[in-house]
C-alpha cells in the first residue's frame, strides 16, 4: 500500500519545500510524516526541512517512556545541506546532570554539544537518551520508533513548553560514539541499522540477497530516486510504500531506496 502523508507545521520549518515535493505553504512546514499502517505501526518515517535550529532535546528509552509506550531511538540520513549546516549530537566531554541543568537554564548547553558538519550522504544513529539538535539549512529523512515523546531542554527563547526535569531524568551526558556515524551514503548498497528495534538498508538498484533476507516480514520502502512497485502500485520519490513481505516489492534497477522493517521481540 501507499502510505498517507501528514504535513506538520513547525516554527523552524520552510515555506518552500525542495524536490521531490516542490510546494509552497503559507506557514512553515518542518515535517512530512508517512502514516504507519497497522502491519508496521512500530515504525515512523518522515522528511524534515529546517530553516532555523530545532530545540535542544532528548527522547526516553523503552524503560523510561512509561507503561505501554515505546521509547524513541531514531536515525537521520542527510539528503541535502547548505554549506554551513550542522547537527548537534552528544557532548564534548562527560557532563553531570547538575551541569546540564545549569547549562540548559542559561543557554550555554549549545556550547557543550558537538556540532557535526552535515553533508548529503551523512548518516547518524541516535540511541535514546542522546541529547541533540538539528541546525538550519538541512533536508533529511528520519526513521524512528513510532512515538513522539520529546523533552525540550532549551529552545532559544521560543514560547514553547520545556521539559527540563523529564529530560534530565533520561539524558545521557556522554560523548557521541564515532561508530554511530558514517558518510558517503549513496554510491552503493549499505546496511545502516541492524537493531535493536528496527533495521534500515540503503539499496542501489535491486537489493542484494542478504538485504532481502534481513527484511522477512512487513517492510517500508522509501524511494529517493527512481521508483518501486509495491503490491502492483507504483511508489515514487516523495512517497512511501509498505509491503507484507519482499514478495510484494519490485525495485527498478536505477532506483535508490531505503528499506526499513521492525526487529521482532
Amino acid at each position: 500500500m501507499k502510505l498517507a502523508t501528514r504535513t506538520v507545521e513547525k516554527v523552524w520549518g520552510r515555506r518552500e519545500l525542495p524536490e521531490p515535493f516542490s510546494r509552497s505553504f503559507e506557514e512553515p512546514v518542518g515535517e512530512i510524516w508517512f502514516e504507519p499502517p497497522a502491519i508496521l505501526d512500530q515504525l515512523l518515517i518522515k522528511y524534515l526541512f529546517t530553516s532555523e535550529k530545532l530545540s535542544v532535546q532528548v527522547h526516553p528509552g523503552e524503560e523510561q517512556a512509561g507503561p505501554g509506550q515505546p521509547g524513541k531511538e531514531e536515525c537521520w540520513l542527510v539528503l541535502d545541506a547548505e554549506p554551513d549546516a550542522r547537527l548537534a549530537i552528544g557532548f564534548r566531554r562527560e557532563v553531570s546532570e547538575d551541569e546540564m541543568r545549569a547549562a540548559a537554564l542559561d543557554g550555554s548547553i549549545e556550547d557543550l554539544l558537538v556540532w557535526h558538519p552535515a553533508r548529503a550522504g551523512d548518516f547518524f544513529y541516535l540511541p535514546a537518551g542522546t541529547v541533540h539538535a538539528i541546525g538550519p539549512g538541512l533536508s533529511l529523512v528520519e526513521v524512528q520508533q513510532n512515538t513522539d515523546i520529546t523533552y525540550r531542554l532549551f529552545d532559544y527563547g521560543r514560547p514553547r513548553e520545556l521539559h527540563l526535569d523529564e529530560g534530565l531524568a533520561v539524558a545521557k551526558g556522554e560523548v557521541y560514539p564515532d561508530d554511530l556515524h558514517c558518510s558517503g551514503i549513496g554510491g552503493s548498497s549499505q546496511s545502516l541499522v541492524d537493531g535493536p528495534f528496527f533495521r534500515l538498508d540503503f539499496c542501489v538498484g535491486q537489493p542484494r540477497p542478504d538485504m532481502a533476507a534481513r527484511h522477512r516480514g512487513p517492510l517500508a520502502i522509501l524511494p529517493l530516486a527512481g521508483d518501486v512497485t509495491v503490491g502492483g502500485e507504483t511508489i515514487v520519490p516523495g512517497e512511501c510504500g509498505v509491503g507484507r513481505n519482499f514478495g510484494d516489492v519490485e525495485i527498478s534497477i536505477d532506483a535508490r531506496t531505503l528499506l526499513a522493517s521492525v526487529v521482532s521481540a
